[in-house]
């Protein structure tokens, strides 16, 4: 089973330093991967960069980039550079649309036909993050580039996919969909048999599926509950997220959380596995000793 964590996002002067402890930590801890979301801190790729090319051999993802923000050849770009920093088959992409709130409000970019954009933006990515030329007119993307950053292979990329036209999209052309707030019934019903028959048609192998939720090992079950209700709030009012949680008759993030005993915690991270994750990502969300035992189950699973 392979077992990832999530990031915390670097605050402070000595934000970088503490990443780069805290990606060595989950490496020495056995942990396959360890990712960082790109929000309004840090920037995932650079951070990671940086982290990266001090500790070696653990996987490392964005989860997410948003693209609207960033022309496709400049992501490309980008990730191959931190790809050459961090060295061959470390680094996963990531990428995502974002929220209409975001993407409208925020960046003033439009937000009509996501899908079509999406499409567009990987018709100009896939190929550069394949050390290809790109020439590709489309209704929102234009691109006629090709890099010379000085790597070998490709660039995984992982599309953040949770409607029926983003999974069979993901599943035609990327290695697979990144969740989140997506629980293991939605896992077995919804993204995967969209997204493993999109790469069969495509003759693509057979997509990662991965799957990350808040966990929490703990004696004080409703402490965490109220925890998770709290921290994790902002997802309630994302259609996207709350069409995933409707799904999986959850609600809120609370019903979502794997939170109780080492036992149980691990059931339930073998529940998402089965439902056809093909990998689980934690996000821890409390400190202290409920955060050490945490590290340990998702540590022994790993193994």
């Amino acid at each position: 089973m392979r077992i990832g964590i999530q990031l915390s996002e670097p605050t402070g002067s000595d934000g970088l330093r503490a990443l780069t402890d805290e990606l060595r930590r989950a490496a020495d801890e056995g942990l396959d991967s360890a990712w960082l979301a790109n929000i309004f801190g840090v920037d995932a790729l650079t951070a990671l960069a940086v982290a990266g090319s001090q500790v070696p051999g653990i996987e490392i993802g964005t989860a997410v980039v948003p693209t609207y923000p960033r022309h496709p050849g400049a992501l490309a770009q980008q990730a191959r550079t931190a790809a050459l920093a961090t060295g061959p088959g470390r680094l996963t992409l990531g990428i995502g649309l974002s929220h209409r709130i975001v993407i409208e409000n925020m960046f003033g970019y439009d937000f009509e036909r996501p899908a079509r954009h999406m499409k567009e933006y990987l018709s100009v990515l896939m190929p550069l993050l394949e050390g290809k030329p790109v020439a590709f007119a489309g209704e929102t993307v234009t691109g006629n580039l090709a890099l010379s950053v000085p790597n070998e292979g490709t660039v995984p990329v992982l599309l953040a996919a949770m409607g029926p036209a983003m999974l069979k999209l993901a599943g035609r052309a990327t290695d697979g969909t990144v969740l989140w707030m997506t629980g293991p019934a939605t896992i077995r019903d919804h993204i995967a048999p969209i997204i493993t028959a999109a790469a069969a048609e495509a003759n693509r192998p057979a997509p990662r599926v991965v799957c990350s939720l808040p966990v929490c090992v703990t004696d004080d079950v409703d402490g965490a509950r109220e925890k998770a209700a709290k921290a994790f709030s902002v997802y309630n009012t994302l259609p996207s997220y709350r069409e995933m949680m409707d799904r999986e008759g959850a609600a809120g993030p609370a019903d979502l959380a794997i939170i109780g005993s080492e036992e149980q915690v691990a059931q339930r991270i073998h529940e998402v596995v089965a439902a056809g994750a093909t990998e689980f990502v934690a996000a821890l969300f409390t400190g202290g000793p409920d955060a050490d035992r945490t590290r340990a189950v998702l540590s022994r699973l790993a193994d």
